[in-house]
């Protein structure tokens, strides 16, 4: 007796089609936006700056590389760490609407993207003490500690939406389909709108933590300890690293523009097509994806310096904390209102 039914089977191939799709069309466009960040930052900075296509070529070129398994290195999870960490990236984007629906709308929610978010930093961690160099187990050590670090704003933020949601709808108030019918914007008065402002600021905060990037990044820090927990990595694994950082930045950003701007261009223009409001409104959601880059993270490291790791944990454990609390405050005062 067969007990996978017919649909079952095509619901797995669609799944598994998608996937592969989503991480192309999420990697392509990572891959372009970070060309574009880093010829922007060059401007903004006085500098010429390499061709938006230079990061196609970087890809290409490191697949062309051999890979190189370092003596004492634990062999086997030092070359499944990247492969995990790509994995992991792409799993928050299955469930994170672009536009209309998710692939796997159904079956998960902001909560979950949050656990799902620690699995790629935990994969560098795992890769970083699998290379047996010091210079990226510091670099490891470091990821922890911002790690840590930046969890309790980014849970904070999350539950803070949900839980003001959960008095407008007797629905899931973490799934995205009620986020997008109940945006908080519109549950809230003036002290509300502060609050959610606040739990904007501190996602906006912890987005280049996520990332990785100025004034964040000192788990790399190439001028102090030569790339940290990627040092080791060459070829087709720091290929596979890169495209990961890419993907896990663009599935950050997505996260907070679903949370805080979960508007459909179509409504607006009156498109009565579901074929066409699906593009036009996966269009104008990668639109507000590539601002929200630009602001948190464009901006951020043109204007700053890298941290010291006491500092930036410092930033995220007591002044982001606090932040995001002070917003979940002001919402629960705006609801006694």
């Amino acid at each position: 007796m067969n007990l996978l039914g017919e649909n079952t089977w095509l619901n797995i191939v669609i799944l598994i089609v998608g996937s592969a799709i989503l991480t192309f069309i999420s990697g392509a466009l990572g891959i372009l936006y970070r060309g574009i960040d880093r010829k922007l930052v060059a401007h903004m900075q006085g500098r010429v700056g390499p061709p938006i296509v230079q990061p196609f070529r970087d890809v290409q070129k490191l697949l062309m590389k051999e890979n190189i398994v370092p003596d004492g290195a634990i062999s086997w999870l030092f070359n499944a760490a990247p492969i995990i960490c790509l994995a992991t990236s792409v799993m928050p984007l299955l469930y994170i609407p672009f536009g209309q629906r998710a692939l796997i709308s159904e079956f998960g929610d902001a909560l979950l993207i949050v656990y799902l978010l620690i699995l790629p930093p935990l994969a560098f961690v795992l890769g970083g003490f699998a290379s047996s160099s010091p210079y990226a187990t510091v670099g490891a050590q470091r990821e922890m500690v911002v790690m840590m670090s930046y969890e309790f704003p980014l849970a904070v933020a999350v539950v803070a939406l949900g839980w003001r949601i959960s008095y407008a709808t007797n629905a899931n108030p973490f799934m995205f389909s009620t986020i997008s019918q109940y945006p908080i914007w519109e549950l809230v008065g003036p002290l509300g709108i502060i609050g959610a402002l606040i739990l904007l600021f501190s996602l906006m905060v912890v987005t280049p933590g996520k990332a990785a990037k100025i004034p964040f990044d000192m788990a790399e820090a190439e001028t102090e300890i030569a790339g940290g927990f990627l040092v080791e990595y060459s070829g087709r694994n720091l290929c596979l690293f890169y495209l990961a950082d890419i993907i896990k930045t663009f599935a950050m950003v997505a996260l907070v523009v679903a949370l805080f701007f979960p508007y459909n261009l179509s409504p607006v223009l009156g498109i009565d097509s579901l074929a066409l409001a699906g593009i036009v409104d996966g269009l104008f959601f990668l639109v507000k994806v590539f601002g929200m880059m630009f602001i948190s993270i464009s901006v951020v490291r043109t204007v700053m310096a890298r941290f010291k790791i006491s500092q930036a944990s410092w930033v995220y454990v007591i002044g982001m904390t606090l932040i995001s609390l002070v917003g979940l405050i002001l919402i629960g005062i705006d609801l006694r209102l």
